[in-house]
């Protein structure tokens, strides 16, 4: 063919013409990253957690009336509509398989943004991944305190760590102590890694301000076979209250043992994680009426905001469970992350973090008990006010802060 002037300006419109469609080609959809324990003794937290962001993306990707940020749209109305799209990745509960995880999804998927991870240990080794590579990670329910405070730009949590979870404890007991409940002596028990450690950690550092005696001080080995010696010590040195940060399989382990050396403390003020899981419940929920949980979601919201009740059905249809403590803080990870990416109009990682930066999301456009989503220099969210949540019949309710109580604390737990 004859290169001619015509030719070559045909040429030049038809890929002017084509220019937008390419363009619009390349951000049809967006790939973020979910890095979770697939796999091992805690696989199924990641099956839980998969429901929920299929819950959130269902919520993004089609048009819902719900007052929660992108629900109205179907996709990212600032990249033209495109669609998330997520890729699951399996960690298996080891920080070094989710450091190569994170590397692989980042430079094999392609993906634009992390959410994850469930233990805090993988977190550390997944933030830092991301960090090499200036991609965003939000932490969705890793509670240790030292995660965001590790000078991490690209780091980003919208719950609350256990500094502000144990602050709630503490006040709760400040408040029971006014009525007249003795509550004077602690006992910690925590897996030893940075979870548990972190924990107690933030335990002991509000004992000591609030004049509250800690008799024993427990670090045992997560996953462990046996906690027959530790829980001799716990009976021995009968406390008050009795504070585990355990996960699931330690939990349950934990309650068998204390049945069986027949240990029954007063009262059992847990940091969540295992103790916010069906699985515990279904277990050994017979010898925990009256166990107290610390979250970061109450269903009881549900009375004032009926959006949480619709979201919460959502997730039930896809799970066959209620939204809890962790899969609550999933959800919300997932909105976050989309929010942030439709205001950057943007799938680069820079551009993404700045927009997580400036987000402001106010509580009322949540399913969660939170003032709002506005995040520190630092990447966390402060104004994520915690629940305690005790089990009564077969379920929780909210007993503190008085502000979202629904009930009286029972005190001692039967």
């Amino acid at each position: 063919m004859t290169i001619t002037r015509r030719n070559v300006l045909l040429g030049a419109s038809a890929a002017a013409a084509l220019a937008p469609i390419v363009a619009r080609a390349q951000t049809a959809e967006v790939v973020i990253g979910v890095l979770y324990p697939f796999s091992g003794a805690s696989a199924q937290m990641g099956v839980d957690a998969q429901k929920a962001y299929e819950a959130a993306l269902d919520v993004i990707n089609t048009k819902y009336d719900f007052d929660l940020p992108l629900a109205k749209d179907a996709g990212l109305p600032g990249l033209g509509g495109a669609k998330i799209r997520l890729v699951y990745a399996d960690h298996q509960g080891d920080p070094q398989k989710g450091r190569a995880e994170a590397e692989r999804l980042i430079t094999q998927e392609k993906v634009c943004a992390i959410v994850g991870t469930y233990q805090s240990a993988v977190a550390v080794t997944v933030s830092q991944t991301c960090e090499r590579y200036q991609i965003p990670f939000v932490s969705a329910d890793n509670s240790s305190p030292s995660l965001h405070t590790r000078g991490l730009k690209f780091f980003f949590r919208a719950a609350p760590h256990d500094e502000m979870f144990s602050k709630g404890m503490f006040d709760f007991y400040d408040v029971m102590k006014k009525k007249g409940t003795k509550i004077e002596t602690l006992a910690l028990f925590h897996e030893d890694t940075i979870f548990g450690t972190d924990s107690a950690n933030a335990q002991t550092k509000l004992a000591n301000e609030r004049g509250y005696k800690i008799v024993a001080d427990i670090k045992y080995r997560a996953n462990s076979p046996s906690l027959s010696a530790e829980v001799q010590q716990l009976k021995a040195a009968n406390a008050d209250v009795l504070m585990p940060s355990s996960y699931t399989t330690d939990g349950i382990l934990l309650i068998k043992t204390m049945g069986e050396l027949g240990y029954k403390p007063n009262a059992i003020v847990a940091q969540a994680a295992g103790f916010s899981e069906k699985a515990l419940y279904d277990a050994v929920g017979d010898k925990l009426e009256g166990v107290i949980t610390r979250g970061s979601f109450s269903l009881d919201l549900a009375a004032k905001r009926p959006m949480v009740g619709k979201i919460n059905a959502m997730f039930k249809e896809k799970s066959g469970k209620d939204l809890n403590d962790n899969t609550s803080r999933e959800f919300m990870a997932l909105i976050v992350m989309a929010d942030a990416i439709n205001r950057a109009k943007s799938t680069d990682g820079e551009k993404i973090r700045d927009a997580l930066a400036a987000t402001d999301i106010p509580g009322e456009q949540t399913i969660m008990p939170w003032k709002r989503v506005k995040f520190d220099e630092m990447g966390q969210n402060n104004d994520a006010d915690p629940v305690l949540l005790q089990y009564v019949g077969g379920k929780f309710v909210t007993i503190s802060p008085a502000q979202a109580a629904v009930a009286e604390a029972i005190w001692p737990m039967k």
